[in-house]
């Protein structure tokens, strides 16, 4: 089941009571075409995968959420695991690519568009 999120208060509660669970939020609008299209195939995983939690944020009602999460495209894909965004690489391969390059950034995983079957690859990797 997909929760819809309005504010920073429902997030903060949605992203607590999922404890290690992978939680994935979609930001997306009612009037955007691709997010209407992509809503379906977003529930069918929220279905099939019931050990990830899923969330929906409208950016028009839910405008601070996506000035908070720098939201620049609809719809787009953010995944948490322990309150935290997920980053691009495992911890080892961050440590080692940090290491290197001597930066302690670390890329945030976010996906843009209607790439179904990449957003279900990414959910599959980090559950």
């Amino acid at each position: 089941m997909v929760q819809n999120i309005r504010d920073m208060d429902e997030l903060k509660a949605l992203l607590k009571s999922a404890e290690n669970k992978l939680v994935v939020i979609e930001f997306s609008a009612k009037w955007c075409g691709p997010c209407k299209r992509m809503y379906p195939l977003f529930h069918e995983m929220s279905v099939q995968y019931r050990n990830v939690m899923f969330a929906s944020v409208d950016v028009d009602n839910a405008r601070e959420l996506a000035q908070i999460y720098h939201i620049k495209a609809i719809p787009t894909f953010q995944m948490f695991k322990q309150a935290q965004k997920v980053t691009l690489f495992s911890r080892m391969k961050r440590t080692i690519c940090c290491y290197r390059s001597g930066s302690l950034s670390e890329p945030i995983f976010e996906l843009c568009g209607t790439d179904a079957k990449k957003l279900e690859e990414k959910i599959r990797e980090l559950m």
